[in-house]
């Protein structure tokens, strides 16, 4: 890896706007923009409890992450049919692609849906389609990570599982979100366990809302691969440093965290503190339509409140990358995009092609 000159940093946001990257914590329910809902709604005979587009918007000023989660799941009922799955995917597919993200593991929460009586293959094909064509239309790579709902039980994740195997060329791994406090990993420890003899890839939401010990157990016994957020890591300086000295990805929201009241100002974050102690943090979106960015409004929004250089933008772009799970060679192909736009930057930060 190289060091990168300094750029003015009023040519930052646009470097940040076209560098390749690759979004690993992004919930599809979460990118439901309120137009969408309101025309699925329409379309599939669904009443929301919201006037207009404008009163679902002011209603998202969130005091925590139970808050947003209520509104969350009531927009979440206008998705029926397979087609909606794909139309919420698409949609998030073709801002992702203008967002330069060459890579999207995506979430899904399959008890969200299973729950209103929405079949299982009825959520996955929709979103899986929309995956595919992705990769042929956008040149986005796209697969998808199945959630647990933590604030249900171990045996409703077995049974979601169990529901899911028929689907299991269409997802690459599991997750864990939902409400985090009072719903510590080791509470689904054996369901990740069988999801390891599966060979699923294996994520969680640690750390966001809960404590750094909860970080310890998703790692300890959950095993997992990345930490979904992990702000709190830095709170305890053992485990930055196992963190650290494992190259254990923190997939980071910030707009997420100022939206939910995680830090009470953008500038307070500490994405550039635990980058800066080395460890593999990434930047991302988590539920977009509801947080106020996608993922190049996260960037550039950071940018501007705590100051990242063009070095502190490649290694979490390079992060990103690394962090993913895509394939070697196609990890190694994304890197080397990133370097070229890099370096034509450097060679005129006026306006790279």
């Amino acid at each position: 890896m190289y060091t990168i000159p300094s750029i003015p940093a009023d040519r930052l946001p646009e470097l940040l706007r076209r560098m390749p990257k690759a979004e690993l914590h992004i919930h599809i329910e979460g990118s439901l923009e309120p137009e969408l809902m309101f025309a699925m709604a329409a379309r599939n005979g669904v009443k929301l409890p919201y006037a207009s587009v404008d009163e679902l918007r002011r209603a998202y000023a969130f005091s925590n992450l139970q808050s947003f989660l209520d509104i969350y799941y009531a927009g979440a009922s206008v998705l029926l049919h397979e087609q909606d799955f794909f139309d919420m995917a698409w949609a998030y597919l073709q801002r992702a692609r203008a967002d330069n993200v060459l890579r999207a593991d995506i979430f899904f929460d399959p008890q969200t849906h299973t729950a209103r009586g929405v079949a299982m293959g009825t959520v996955v094909n929709g979103l899986y389609r929309a995956c595919r064509q992705a990769r042929t239309e956008l040149g986005v790579d796209a697969e998808l990570i199945l959630c647990f709902l933590r604030h249900l039980s171990e045996a409703e994740a077995f049974d979601t599982l169990e529901q899911a195997l028929p689907h299991r060329d269409k997802f690459i791994g599991v997750g864990l979100d939902s409400s985090e406090v009072g719903h510590p990993p080791e509470k689904f420890a054996r369901v990740y366990a069988k999801c390891r003899e599966l060979g699923l890839h294996l994520v969680a939401h640690a750390g966001e809302e809960g404590p750094p010990a909860y970080v310890w157990t998703a790692l300890d016994l959950l095993k997992v691969e990345r930490i979904d957020h992990g702000v709190q890591s830095s709170k305890d300086p053992a485990l930055m440093e196992r963190l650290k000295q494992d190259r254990i990805a923190l997939t980071v929201c910030p707009l997420s965290n100022l939206k939910l009241c995680v830090f009470p100002k953008l500038a307070d974050h500490n994405l550039k503190q635990l980058l800066e102690a080395g460890l593999a943090v990434t930047v991302n979106s988590d539920d977009p339509a509801y947080f106020g960015g996608y993922i190049n409004d996260n960037f550039v929004q950071l940018h501007e409140a705590v100051g990242l250089t063009a070095q502190h933008a490649y290694q979490l772009a390079r992060n990103s990358f690394e962090a993913s799970f895509a394939p070697p060679e196609l990890k190694q192909r994304y890197v080397e995009r990133l370097d070229a736009v890099f370096a034509r930057f450097q060679q005129d930060p006026t306006g790279a092609p």
